[in-house]
């Protein structure tokens, strides 16, 4: 993991594109409390489903993979230090699936800022989000306010069958 300088009260950017973006498992599961959470998104990556879910076999959760055409849209908080490490440690990272990834995010003007988000080796071949999953997903995008374009791109994405199976 890389390193994280600084006191617990400093501040970082955590940058969220899967069940994060919903203030349910973010706020009220895992007890974040960000100072603010504007809309960002990150350049030359693609979101995508390509992870095994839990049981091995259910519809598995986001990931991102490179892609120089490509582009993320999520929640980029603004943390303390603290928060984040106590994030690792609730979300089991780093882990075999996910490990962290500094990069250069974009907020809504465009700015670049930095941010940790999460990204795991993953499958080739993409599955597919449970109901509930990209439910969480869809609305999380719309609670902060993504654009009408990314909300419209997940809800295009179909969920796996019932019972969560790819």
């Amino acid at each position: 993991m890389p390193r994280l300088d600084g006191g617990p009260e400093d501040g970082v950017g955590y940058f969220a594109y899967g069940a994060n973006m919903h203030d349910g498992p973010f706020q009220e599961h895992r007890g974040m409390r960000p100072s603010a959470w504007p809309a960002g998104r990150i350049p030359g990556y693609r979101r995508r489903f390509n992870l095994d879910g839990r049981p091995k076999g259910r519809a598995g959760p986001a990931n991102i993979s490179p892609d120089k055409d490509g582009k993320v849209w999520g929640i980029f908080y603004k943390m303390s230090l603290g928060e984040l490490v106590r994030l690792n440690a609730r979300a089991g990272i780093p882990s075999r699936a996910y490990r962290p990834l500094w990069l250069a995010t974009n907020d809504t003007g465009s700015n670049p800022v930095a941010a940790v988000t999460y990204m795991a080796d993953s499958k080739d071949k993409d599955g597919k989000p449970s109901l509930r999953y990209i439910t969480l997903l869809r609305d999380g995008a719309v609670a902060h306010g993504l654009p009408a374009l990314w909300v419209a791109f997940l809800n295009s994405t179909k969920p796996a069958k019932q019972g969560g199976l790819t």
